[in-house]
């Protein structure tokens, strides 16, 4: 297994910065990126699906999964992240990077080194379905600073707005541990509300699913009938391609022609999110997998949503809310309603980093 290498960069400094965080985050990876700065990682050992899916095939997660290969783990930033010198970077008590686009984010992922990488939604859905497991959904900066179920703020204020100095972004990983993924100081912090997060390896394109399996970089679609992958038209119309249609009220994962195309937003609860009795199990095992279709029954499902445009070229996905979303916050929080070219305040991302077999 290979990892950065922190004694190859940097002056004493950063060495002395990098050693800092290593001391205060004992049980947590600290790595050195490629402009020797430090970065702060958890690490996330592999698991099979039947581990976290009730009646699932035992494979291996594709959060795992590079090019065929199966990976032992992978390092996920434990806080939502910082650019430095246009270098993505997890570090904690900072203002989380925003007015930022996905190429830019992607981008400054890659700029760490090799082997980090925008998180994808295969890794999202591997954090979703880890706390489903382990029946805790982690708590958030939702409610201007706090989480709705808290009473006082809890987390560092880094920025409010004009009007009224209303509390909106909070310092990474300043929360109580309760905003961590497993309720513990070395978990992942953040990924219920403070910002969205922009997940690679997903999109829509009017209304089609498109992905890149086995995290390489070309986009496919997805064949209902029999869950092998396909070569998009590029018009969201691929033969027995998955789409996602609004079908009384709610989304639905379909295979044929698209019934309801709108360019412009609409949403459901998570939990009335369906897949079509057409589509192949295979299908609706991924769909669970990548946590686009609830698995089991549980309250996080009933009161986060799902908001897309399936009328739109291209649409991206962030996950987790933003700070003012209440319970509508939360891991299993998704929206494909923007275009890759947007750029906000309350828009964020996460780097990961899988450790590289020279592939």
């Amino acid at each position: 297994m290979n990892t950065p290498n922190a004694s190859a960069h940097g002056g004493e400094n950063k060495n002395d910065e990098t050693q800092a965080l290593r001391n205060r985050y004992p049980y947590n990876s600290v790595f050195t990126a490629s402009d020797g700065l430090a970065t702060v990682m958890v690490y996330i050992p592999k698991f099979y699906l039947d581990e976290v899916i009730r009646g699932a095939s035992h494979s291996v997660h594709p959060a795992f999964l590079v090019n065929g290969k199966e990976l032992d783990g992978i390092y996920v930033s434990k806080f939502q992240n910082v650019v430095i010198d246009d270098c993505a970077h997890s570090l904690p008590d900072r203002d989380p990077a925003v007015h930022i686009n996905y190429d830019t984010a992607e981008l400054a992922c890659k700029r760490c080194g090799k082997g980090f990488h925008l998180m994808t939604a295969a890794e999202w859905g591997a954090l979703a379905l880890l706390c489903q497991k382990n029946g805790w959904f982690p708590y958030g900066n939702n409610d201007f600073g706090k989480d709705i179920r808290e009473t006082e703020v809890t987390a560092r204020i880094s920025y409010h707005t004009d009007e009224g100095r209303r509390v909106c972004r909070v310092a990474t990983g300043t929360g109580p541990v309760e905003w961590s993924h497993n309720r513990r100081a070395d978990g992942i912090y953040d990924l219920n509300g403070n910002v969205w997060e922009w997940t690679g390896g997903i999109r829509l394109v009017y209304g089609e699913l498109q992905m890149t399996p086995d995290q390489k970089a070309d986009w496919r679609a997805l064949d209902a009938q029999t869950g092998e992958w396909l070569s998009p038209d590029g018009k969201g119309t691929t033969e027995n391609s998955v789409k996602l249609d609004f079908v009384d009220g709610a989304w639905q994962f379909i295979s044929g022609t698209i019934t309801s195309l709108v360019n412009g937003a609409r949403f459901c609860a998570f939990a009335d999110v369906t897949a079509h009795p057409s589509l192949c199990e295979s299908v609706k095992e991924l769909l669970y997998t990548y946590g686009l279709l609830p698995n089991g029954e549980c309250e996080e499902q009933k009161v986060v949503s799902l908001y897309a445009n399936n009328g739109a070229a291209e649409r991206m996905a962030f996950r987790g809310g933003r700070w003012g979303q209440g319970r509508n916050a939360g891991v299993l929080k998704i929206c494909f309603d923007d275009p890759r070219s947007y750029a906000g305040e309350a828009v964020g991302f996460r780097s990961v980093y899988r450790p590289y077999m020279n592939q």
